[in-house]
């Protein structure tokens, strides 16, 4: 029979906590420096941080009230302004079909056809009351649900660009054109479905990878709900963040005078608010009135303004890449901005 020998707590916790001293004194100056660097908390960084800034409180006061400065940190207010409420009802909505939705709802909704499901689903982009920034955390939820990527992102493109409020919008702002609601309809649907189509023939399953959600099975529906609208809200949020202030930059140092030259191009004043409307990242809600401004430029080229916008812009990549994976931005964006300026300078040709 083997005999073993009951060793004292005490003397145990004395051994652990030599042979821990030993392990500590044979760790090198730079392991113990990263070790020390580990135990920095937020506390400290943030009273470090504000220490800074009231050292810097002059120059930074300097430079925050340079003419540039001031019109960069107006363009990201009012971007941030008008697109969170609208992030807010998306991410609100992809909440609620990943919680309370049944997958088979999708199922039964569109039909079996990838084809036929497509158009189907750039129609339903009219009944959301919302912009770019609502629909890329909807169509993601769908894609989560099983829904044909095609058809989501017939959807992504359709949803802030028909929608009710977008097409009132329009018709207020062009109140002596009333063609321009029908151009903008048509050439936005074209647009929605023609990509949808174009996906379904060359996309690949790996260009496409949707987020990882958190699982909620554990939890309550009302628990889910919320824990996926704090995860949509630091996801969609942060990639927000960073599209309005590369807006802000490029809308403070680009000269105003290259818009008064291209405007007596007609192939330049096209491209020339094609761009500008991805630079600008207007909220779609808001930017039919800009174009309204734009008085220098065509119909058609108002035109482009308005379809490329709402489709293709720097925060609306910043959110698709970080929703569905850089890949398939880098391929999506180029693909719907060259599609959309092609459609509307046609349907400009038609209707207007």
């Amino acid at each position: 029979m083997a005999i073993t020998k009951a060793v004292p707590q005490g003397t145990q916790d004395h051994d652990a906590h030599e042979d821990r001293h030993d392990r500590g004194a044979r760790r090198t100056p730079r392991e113990r420096a990263a070790e020390e660097g580990r135990h920095l908390n937020s506390p400290l960084l943030l009273t470090m941080l504000m220490l800074v800034l009231v050292l810097l409180q002059s120059p930074i006061r300097r430079a925050l009230s340079a003419p540039v400065m001031q019109s960069w940190t107006t363009v990201f207010v009012a971007v941030m302004v008008q697109a969170l409420p609208f992030l807010v009802l998306g991410v609100l909505l992809s909440a609620a079909i990943a919680v309370f939705v049944p997958p088979s709802f999708f199922a039964r909704a569109l039909p079996r056809r990838p084809a036929l499901a497509v158009p189907v689903a750039g129609a339903a982009g009219a009944v959301l009351p919302g912009c770019e920034c609502a629909s890329v955390p909807v169509a993601g939820a769908l894609v989560r649900r099983g829904v044909t990527p095609a058809a989501a992102l017939a959807f992504l493109l359709s949803a802030p660009a028909i929608n009710p409020i977008v097409l009132t919008a329009t018709a207020v702002a062009f109140p002596g054109n009333p063609e321009m609601v029908a151009a903008r309809l048509v050439a936005s649907l074209i647009v929605a479905c023609a990509m949808g189509w174009l996906w379904l023939r060359l996309g690949r399953t790996d260009w496409l990878k949707p987020p990882s959600r958190p699982s909620h099975d554990a939890q309550s529906k009302g628990e889910a709900f919320w824990g996926s609208v704090r995860h949509d809200v630091m996801h969609a949020g942060g990639f927000l963040v960073v599209g309005a202030m590369a807006a802000a930059t490029l809308k403070a140092v680009a000269p105003e005078s290259w818009l008064r030259a291209a405007a007596d191009n007609p192939v330049l004043a096209v491209l020339a608010l094609a761009v500008l409307a991805v630079v600008l990242s207007i909220c779609s809600e808001a930017d039919a009135f800009v174009a309204a401004s734009l008085s220098q430029f065509s119909l058609t080229a108002r035109l482009t303004f308005l379809v490329v916008g709402p489709m293709i812009d720097l925060k609306l990549f910043a959110m698709q890449a970080g929703t569905f994976g850089r890949a398939f931005a880098l391929r999506f964006a180029p693909a719907t901005f060259a599609l959309a300026v092609t459609v509307s300078v046609l349907t400009g040709w038609v209707i207007l």
